[in-house]
C-alpha cells in the first residue's frame, strides 16, 4: 500500500479525537459506578474500556487512508491494547496510568541506544518535517531523549501522588502542552543547525 496524503485537519481528528473524547467521557461519568456482571466499575474504568477499542479504530482508520502508521503509532496503540485492557480485566486504574510512564521510557531507551552508536534515530522519523544538518540531528535527538525520562518520571509522580482526576488533566493537557512548548523552545537549534532546499 502506497502512502497518501490526507487533510490535516483529519489526521490530527484521528489522532487526537479519542483523547479528547476520553477526557470529555470521563468528565461525564467520573463519579458513577457501574455494575457489570456482579462487578462495580468505576467511571474511570468504563470510559477506558470504551477508549481502547476507539483507539484501535482511530488509528486502523488513520493506516487504511494514509498507507502508513509510524513506529511511535503503533507502540502507542499497542501498549493502549495492553494496559488499558489490563486495567479493565483486572478493574485496577494504575495499569492504564502507568502507560505514558512506559511509551516514554521504550521511546528515551531507543533514541539512547541510537546515540550510543553515534546515531540519530529521531532523524529516521522525523527528517521529512525537520530538515536539519547532522550536528543538528545530534544535539535534537539528545534534548528529546532527556525530556522523554523526564516526561516519564513526571507521569510517574502525578499518577502516585495525585487524584485520577488530576492525572487525567495531566495526561490530557499537561503532556501535551510539555510536548508544545518543548519543540517550541528548540527555534534556535532549528535556526542555527537548519537545511536550506540546497543542502537538503
Amino acid at each position: 500500500m502506497q502512502n497518501r496524503e490526507i487533510s490535516p485537519f483529519l489526521k490530527s481528528a484521528l489522532e487526537l479525537g479519542p483523547v479528547v473524547a476520553f477526557f470529555v467521557a470521563y468528565l461525564l461519568l467520573k463519579d458513577r459506578t457501574f455494575d457489570i456482571g456482579g462487578t462495580a466499575y468505576d467511571g474511570f474504568i468504563v470510559v477506558t474500556a470504551g477508549f481502547v477499542p476507539v483507539m484501535v479504530a482511530a488509528t486502523g482508520v488513520l493506516w487504511w487512508l494514509t498507507g502508513h502508521l509510524s513506529r511511535m503509532q503503533v507502540v502507542t496503540v499497542v501498549l493502549i491494547v495492553v494496559f488499558g485492557g489490563l486495567s479493565v480485566w483486572l478493574n485496577d486504574e494504575r495499569f492504564f496510568k502507568m502507560k505514558p510512564t512506559l511509551i516514554y521510557l521504550i521511546f528515551g531507551g531507543i533514541l539512547g541506544a541510537g546515540l550510543l552508536r553515534g546515531q540519530s534515530w529521531l532523524r529516521v522519523v522525523m527528517e521529512g518535517m525537520v530538515p536539519l544538518r547532522d550536528e543538528g540531528w545530534m544535539i535534537l535527538t539528545k534534548r528529546v531523549t532527556v525530556f522523554f525520562f523526564a516526561l516519564a518520571l513526571a507521569n510517574e509522580i502525578v499518577w502516585r501522588t495525585m487524584s485520577t482526576e488530576a492525572w487525567v488533566y495531566f495526561k490530557t493537557f499537561g503532556l501535551t502542552a510539555a510536548l508544545f512548548l518543548f519543540f517550541m523552545t528548540q527555534g534556535g537549534l532549528f535556526q542555527r543547525y537548519g537545511t536550506s532546499d540546497d543542502e537538503a
